[in-house]
Formats: C-alpha cells, sequence, structure tokens
C-alpha cells in the first residue's frame, strides 16, 4: 500500500485509490502505520496482496478528531520529512517505491524507517495513545475499533476533517 502526490490530469486505473487531499497532515495519516494496519484489518487480498476498498477501509477509518494544532503540524512535519526524504531515496538510488520499501523492510534505508516512525509516534500521539503501541498491528486495531464503535453508536463526536 503505497500513497503518493499526484498531478493533475492524472489518469488512474480502477485498481488505484484517490484521496482528494492536498495537505501534509493527510498525506501523513495515510501514510501511517495505524492506517495501515486498519486497512489490513478491514480489507480482503489478492493472493498476498492487499485490495484496498474505500468502503471497508477508508469510509470506516476512525481518522484522530479536533488534533491540536500542534498535533496537527508534527504530523503535517513529519509527512513531509517522509515524503521529501523517500522521493530523494528513489532518485538517488533509481528505485520504485516497491523496490525502495521491500529494501527498507530487509533492513536497508534505516534513515527512511527512523521517518516512518515518527510519523507513526506523531499520529499515535494525536489519538492519545503511547508512542510504544505507534508501529504495532494489534493494539492499533484494537484502539481503532474502539474507536469506530463509539462513533458508530454516537457516543463520540466525530469531526475528522475540520481544523481551525
Amino acid at each position: 500500500m503505497l500513497f503518493s502526490w499526484q498531478v493533475s490530469p492524472t489518469l488512474s486505473s480502477n485498481a488505484i485509490m484517490v484521496f482528494a487531499f492536498d495537505d501534509d497532515y493527510s498525506m501523513g495519516i495515510l501514510l501511517s502505520r495505524a492506517h495501515e494496519a486498519w486497512a489490513w484489518a478491514q480489507s480482503s487480498t489478492l493472493e498476498t496482496r492487499l485490495r484496498y476498498t474505500p468502503t471497508t477501509v477508508f469510509a470506516t477509518f476512525p481518522w484522530p478528531t479536533d488534533p491540536s494544532e500542534q498535533t496537527h503540524a508534527a504530523i503535517g512535519s513529519a509527512s513531509r520529512d517522509l515524503y521529501q526524504l523517500r522521493s530523494a531515496l528513489c532518485e538517488e538510488h533509481k528505485l520504485g517505491l516497491t523496490v525502495l520499501y521491500n529494501l527498507m523492510d530487509d533492513g536497508g534505508f534505516k534513515d527512511l524507517a527512523a521517518a516512518h516512525r515518527r510519523l507513526d509516534e506523531a499520529v499515535a500521539g494525536s489519538y492519545g495513545w503511547p508512542k510504544n503501541i505507534a508501529q504495532s498491528p494489534e493494539p492499533l486495531i484494537a484502539g481503532l475499533t474502539k474507536l469506530n464503535k463509539e462513533i458508530t453508536v454516537g457516543t463520540r463526536e466525530y469531526r475528522p476533517f475540520t481544523h481551525d
């Protein structure tokens, strides 16, 4: 599951999801381990590959509600830094994103892994969760499921895309 900025006009296939965001905060949430964990928990697969569907993943994903200005800025900054680093690494090493992330998963590009960790910790903080679960799928899914249920039954106010 890879997210990237695209310029208009871009023609995508039916297997590509398009999100009409233009800010680093939203990109950071989409790039986060929390969103990835939710996607794997809510999606089907094709062979071993994730089949991201907007109705089961995006529409049910409980975004942080009313993050503070500081939290919003921290996620945006971490996202911007990660994206710039990722782009520079791809260009410098003449790699596509899949190869880059496969190499990172195999222990390479430790600076990219550290940038992801910083983003994941900022996103975990936006939910009020401790940093130590920022890259742990099970507690992330548990916390997101709890939030999703609270939103669904109306015990939690939910205004994910409003920010002053």
